[in-house]
C-alpha cells in the first residue's frame, strides 16, 4: 500500500527539482529550463532538461523523464518508498506509518523477512569464504584471477561441505522452519533438514535495488550439477532477473553486453565492462528482453563461441528484436568465452571486438553458411535460396535491399543475382524452396496488408490525442479555444483519457501540475514513461504561426471525429445513434480558428 497522495505531493513540493538534481548533475540555465548531461546514458551534448515550472526532468536523448521522486529512484536505485523517505528527510517532512490489510501486511512481512534471511545468508557465505573452511572456494576464485576487491564487490562466498551448516546458523537466529522453507535455501523433510547449497562457491543474486533475492552456486570438484540456482520463491524469478543488472543499469554506455554465466559477468566488470549482465541458468526469455528494454535499445551478445553458445545466440536474437532492441554478436574466437578472452588478450582487445561486433542478421547468415559445403554446386544453390528466403523477413523494400547489398558483399554473391532470387521467391509460386519461400512471404505480407490500415488509423488517433494534450499542457490558454468542442471524454485512449481528466480538472481548479499528475502512474513503468514524455513533447520550432494554427485546428477536429466514431460504435439506441450522426454532420462544418499563435 502506498502513502496517501497528499503526503506524496507534500514531499514532492517541498523538494525543488532543480535544487535536488543540481546535487547530481551540473545544470546550466537556458531560457526557462535548465540543461545538463544526462546521468542515465552516455552523451557529449546536453539533452537532459529540467523544468522548474513543471518540476519535471526529461532527456530528449534516451527518453528518461519524471519528477523529483522518480529521479532519486532512478539515480540511486531506490524503491519508491526509499526515495520518498530520502526526500522527506531532506525536506523535514514526517512520513506517516503505512496501513495494510492483514493479508497485505502478512505478505509484506514475509518478503521483508525473506530479504533479511537472504542478507544474513550472503554475509554468512562471505564469512566462510574468508576463513579456513572456505579455502577451497577462495583458492578457486583467486585462480580465476579475481581480485579481493571484486570478490567483495560481488559479495562472493562459500557454502561449507556440512549439509546442514546454514540451516543450523539460521535456526540459531530464531527463524522457524515455516519461514526457512520459503527461502529456497534449505529443504525441510520429515527425516530432517539440509541445505540447498553445500561445497559450492556462492554468487548472491541482487535485484535492481541491490537486495539479495537468490543465489547461484558453483560446485567444487566433480559434483553435479556444476551450477545450481535458487528455486522460484516469493522474491526470485530467474526468468525476470539478470545477474549484474543492478550494476549494469548505472553504466553510462549506450549498450549492454549479455553473457552466459556469472564468472563472465564478474570478469568483465573487473576489466571495466560494467554494462555486462547474464541470464540466471536459463535460456533468454521474453521477460529478460522486456527488462533490458527499460535500460537500453542496443545489445551485444557475448555468448560462448562453441556450438551451445551459437544456439543460445540464435534463440536470443529474435526475442531481443521483438522487444525493440538492436542486436550485435561479438566474435570471441580463438577463445571460448569473455573471461578466457580477456585473460589472454586483454581488455583493449575485447573493446575492439565489441566495436567490430557483427549485425545479428549477418551473423545468422554466417551460421547458415556453415551448414553447407559451398564446393558442392547443389548445396551452394540451396545456401543461396535459404539466404534469399531469410531476406524476405524484411517486409520494407528499402531495408531489405540494404541487407541484400550487405550479404552480397560479405559472401561474394552477385548483387543483381541475389536480388532477382529474392524477388522471385517473394512474387511467384514455384517448387521446392521457392514454394516455401512464397508461402512464408504470403504469410507475412497478406495479414500485414490487412492489418496495416487499421493499425495506422489507431496510431493516428493516439498521436492526435497525445498532441492535443501536449498543446493544452504547454499553453493552458488554448482551453478557451476548445470550450464547447472538446472535453476529457473525447480522449478515448484509456491512458490519455485518465490523463485528460486530471488535466481538465486541474485547469478548471487552476491547479494544473504535471509533476503531481505523474505521481498517479508511478507503479506502472510503461505508463509512467509515456505520460512523462507526453508532458515534454513540443511542437517543432520550424512551424510558422499559420501552420501552427492549422495544425491545432486539424488536431482538434481529428480528436473530436475519433471520439464520435467511437461513440457511434457503442451506441445503445437508435436515438443515441441519431444524436451522434447529427454531431458528426455538424463537425464537418465546424471551423476552429486561432486569434493568436501557439507559443
Amino acid at each position: 500500500m502506498r502513502y496517501p497522495e497528499e503526503v506524496i505531493e507534500e514531499v514532492r513540493m517541498r523538494n525543488d527539482i532543480v535544487d535536488v538534481i543540481s546535487g547530481y548533475v551540473k545544470l546550466q540555465r537556458k531560457g526557462s529550463n535548465y540543461f545538463g548531461l544526462c546521468p542515465f546514458h552516455n552523451e557529449k551534448s546536453p539533452s537532459f532538461s529540467v523544468s522548474p515550472g513543471k518540476q519535471m526532468y526529461y532527456c530528449f536523448g534516451c527518453g528518461a523523464g519524471g519528477n523529483v521522486i522518480t529521479f532519486i529512484m532512478e539515480y540511486e536505485n531506490y524503491s519508491f518508498s526509499e526515495a520518498l523517505a530520502l526526500l522527506a528527510e531532506r525536506a523535514g517532512v514526517a512520513l506517516p506509518r503505512q496501513e495494510y490489510s492483514p493479508e497485505a501486511r502478512a505478505q509484506e512481512d514475509l518478503k521483508k523477512t525473506l530479504l533479511e534471511i537472504n542478507k544474513l545468508a550472503a554475509n554468512y557465505f562471505y564469512y566462510q569464504l574468508k576463513h579456513p573452511q572456505g579455502k577451497a572456494g577462495y583458492d578457486y576464485l583467486r585462480n580465476r584471477q579475481l581480485s579481493d576487491d571484486t570478490i567483495r564487490h560481488f559479495g562472493l562466498g562459500f557454502a561449507n561441505k556440512t549439509s546442514d551448516d546454514l540451516y543450523r546458523y539460521l535456526k540459531g537466529k530464531g527463524y522457524p522452519d515455516s519461514i526457512l522453507k520459503e527461502t529456497g535455501l534449505v529443504t525441510i523433510e520429515e527425516r530432517g533438514a539440509h541445505d540447498k547449497f553445500w561445497n559450492r562457491v556462492m554468487f548472491p543474486i541482487l535485484d535492481v535495488n541491490n537486495r539479495v533475492i537468490g543465489f547461484g552456486g558453483r560446485v567444487m570438484g566433480d559434483g553435479t550439477p556444476k551450477y545450481l540456482n535458487s528455486p522460484e520463491t516469493k522474491l526470485f524469478d530467474k526468468s525476470r532477473n539478470l545477474f549484474g543488472l543492478n550494476y549494469a543499469r548505472t553504466s553510462r554506455e549506450k549498450y549492454m553486453l549479455i553473457c552466459e554465466g556469472y564468472m563472465d559477468v564478474i570478469a568483465m566488470h573487473q576489466a571495466g565492462f560494467t554494462n555486462s549482465v547474464a541470464s540466471l541458468g536459463t535460456a533468454f526469455t521474453t521477460q529478460h528482453g522486456s527488462l533490458l528494454k527499460r535500460y537500453t535499445d542496443q545489445v551485444v551478445l557475448t555468448y560462448d563461441s562453441d556450438g551451445a553458445g551459437v544456439k543460445a545466440a540464435l534463440r536470443a536474437i529474435p526475442i531481443l528484436k521483438e522487444a525493440g532492441i538492436s542486436v550485435k554478436v561479438l566474435n570471441m574466437r580463438p577463445h571460448k568465452d569473455p573471461d578466457e578472452f580477456i585473460k589472454n588478450m586483454g581488455a583493449e582487445a575485447f573493446r575492439q571486438r565489441i566495436a567490430e561486433a557483427k549485425n545479428s542478421f549477418l551473423f545468422e547468415i554466417d551460421v547458415l553458411k556453415s551448414q553447407y559445403d559451398l564446393e558442392d554446386p547443389e548445396q551452394k544453390t540451396r545456401f543461396y535460396q535459404e539466404t534469399a528466403r531469410k531476406l524476405l523477413e524484411f517486409p520494407e523494400a528499402l531495408e531489405r535491399d540494404n541487407y541484400i547489398q550487405a550479404v552480397s558483399r560479405e559472401h561474394f554473391i552477385p548483387y543483381e543475382d541475389l536480388k532477382r532470387l529474392v524477388n522471385q521467391l517473394g512474387s511467384r509460386l514455384g517448387s521446392g524452396p521457392a514454394a516455401a519461400g512464397r508461402r512464408d512471404y504470403e504469410e507475412r505480407e497478406k495479414p500485414q496488408a490487412r492489418r496495416t490500415p487499421k493499425k495506422d488509423k489507431e496510431e493516428g488517433s493516439r498521436q492526435s490525442q497525445r498532441l492535443l494534450l501536449t498543446w493544452l499542457i504547454e499553453n493552458p490558454g488554448l482551453f478557451d479555444r476548445i470550450q464547447g468542442i472538446i472535453t476529457a471524454d473525447d480522449f478515448v485512449e484509456p491512458l490519455y483519457h485518465q490523463v485528460a481528466e486530471m488535466v481538465f480538472r486541474g485547469h478548471e481548479e487552476n491547479t494544473l501540475n504535471p509533476a503531481e499528475i505523474l505521481n498517479h502512474f508511478i507503479n506502472d513503468e510503461e505508463q509512467y514513461r509515456e505520460v512523462a514524455a507526453l508532458f515534454h513533447a513540443e511542437l517543432k520550432e520550424s512551424l510558422s504561426n499559420e501552420e501552427q494554427k492549422k495544425a491545432f485546428s486539424e488536431t482538434v477536429m481529428k480528436v473530436k471525429k475519433n471520439s464520435l466514431d467511437a461513440a457511434s460504435r457503442q451506441a445503445g439506441s437508435i436515438e443515441e445513434l441519431q444524436r451522434i450522426i447529427q454531431a458528426q454532420a455538424a463537425l464537418r462544418s465546424l471551423h476552429i480558428s486561432l486569434d493568436e499563435g501557439i507559443n
